[in-house]
């Protein structure tokens, strides 16, 4: 996610959307200021989270989602907030 996504709740809005859809992963910030997510579920709850995320928290400013679809890993158990 690009555009006005860091210092405005966007990680713990993402987690919890995510833990409410029951899907799996991360969300984190990353050094250039986007922030970047890995979910793992259901393709349709994916999509119905990715749709969410494209408007984010109201103080978030979306100006661009990039999003590339991977087998799963199987890896994670909960959605989680790293650092």
């Amino acid at each position: 996610m690009r555009g006005v996504v860091q210092g405005v709740n966007y990680r713990w809005f993402t987690q919890r959307r995510a833990s409410d859809l029951g899907l799996t992963g991360y969300v984190r910030n990353a050094a250039d200021g986007s922030v970047q997510i890995t979910i793992e579920g259901a393709r349709e709850l994916i999509e119905h989270l990715l749709d969410v995320l494209r408007v984010g928290p109201s103080a978030a400013v979306v100006e661009s989602v990039q999003v590339e679809w991977h087998a799963p890993s199987g890896e994670f158990d909960r959605f989680e907030v790293r650092s």
